[in-house]
């Protein structure tokens, strides 16, 4: 370890550019925090992302667009975190597990994040400590050395300019998260324009259903209140004025958009995925991921807005108190000196 306090920390996202989700924005965000808590940060992943990283971290390119078990991508790997000699070496995600599990990093703690249900966590399992940022992850992991820590979000004090503009004058509910098959925006939809509430629908966000999406909307003849403006850099101005958010994912880890949501006071209905069946009410769930279930959910639930917000207010306060960037930061640090302690006594 190169100081009792401060640490070189090397964290590798292995996504290949393109679409900024979850844990790209997870890993970014735990980056600036331990950076301003003065660890030497430095981030190794697809040169399309360097512009989303301040200043204070060191950014390395490198071609994670190659598949994982690629000779010259492991090559260049191996070398650049030998080069760097990191206390902590933090895989984010399941595809950069597989990348360092085989390496032999000597003097190097590593740590890997599972950030949504997978079938194996083979390669996880081959890292000194594991971290799974929802209950249901947690309970999947067979790892010694787990960690539950739940995503944290940035306190925002003023929301700031937005990419589209919020609507002024009217009540509306909101989804947001890349438009792939996953999210299930084609079910929500489907329930939206059957169930025609008050409240017009923002979908916000970009991706390979985007299109589809648009003509289904159409084809509904939903124009006037289903809109799909396209990538929101500042959901949280949105979440701020929004009625209810809704969340109609066939699966999640542990998803941004609740906490950011909740930090925002901004009710949640959400299909029964991770992160939701821990901070949510049961009403607020739907029994299952389905169409019909979550048209059952929006039918009840859509009527009476204000009740619903009354009936989230302890998930309100648990969000302020334990879901901020700096406890999720705090949490991650404690277990990085948890394992090199452990480390250096073996």
């Amino acid at each position: 370890m190169n100081s009792p306090e401060r640490l070189t920390l090397a964290q590798l996202i292995a996504t290949p550019g393109g679409n900024w989700g979850g844990m790209e924005k997870h890993t970014a965000d735990l980056a600036d925090e331990l950076a301003r808590r003065g660890h030497k940060v430095h981030v190794l992943a697809h040169p399309d992302y360097r512009h989303r990283f301040s200043h204070e971290i060191t950014f390395h390119p490198l071609p994670v667009q190659w598949g994982r078990r690629n000779p010259l991508l492991k090559q260049r790997l191996k070398r650049m975190l030998r080069k760097l000699s990191p206390d902590v070496i933090h895989a984010q995600g399941s595809k950069a597990a597989a990348l360092i599990s085989g390496l032999g990093t000597q003097g190097s703690v590593t740590v890997g994040t599972v950030h949504g249900t997978k079938s194996s966590h083979k390669d996880f399992n081959k890292l000194e400590g594991v971290i799974a940022v929802s209950k249901g992850i947690r309970e999947a992991l067979s790892h010694p050395d787990s960690i539950l820590i739940h995503n944290g979000v940035k306190s925002q004090n003023e929301v700031g300019r937005t990419t589209h503009p919020v609507p002024g004058n009217q009540a509306f509910a909101v989804a947001i998260g890349r438009l792939e098959p996953v999210k299930q925006f084609g079910n929500l939809i489907s329930v939206w324009a059957t169930v025609n509430p008050a409240l017009p629908l923002y979908i916000l966000g970009e991706g390979s259903e985007a299109e589809k999406l648009r003509v289904q909307v159409q084809h509904l003849g939903a124009e006037s209140f289903i809109k799909l403006p396209g990538y929101e850099e500042n959901p949280a101005a949105w979440l701020q004025k929004a009625s209810v958010c809704v969340i109609s994912s066939e699966r999640e880890g542990f998803p941004y958009t609740l906490v950011e949501a909740l930090l925002m006071r901004c009710p949640v209905l959400s299909t029964p995925v991770n992160g939701a069946l821990e901070m949510l009410p049961a009403e607020s769930l739907a029994t299952a991921t389905d169409l019909s279930a979550l048209h059952t959910l929006l039918s009840a639930q859509l009527a009476d807005p204000e009740s619903l917000k009354k009936s989230q207010e302890a998930c309100f306060e648990h969000t302020s108190r334990e879901l901020t960037l700096e406890a999720m930061t705090s949490r991650t640090e404690a277990f990085y000196f948890k394992l090199l302690s452990a480390n250096s006594r073996a």
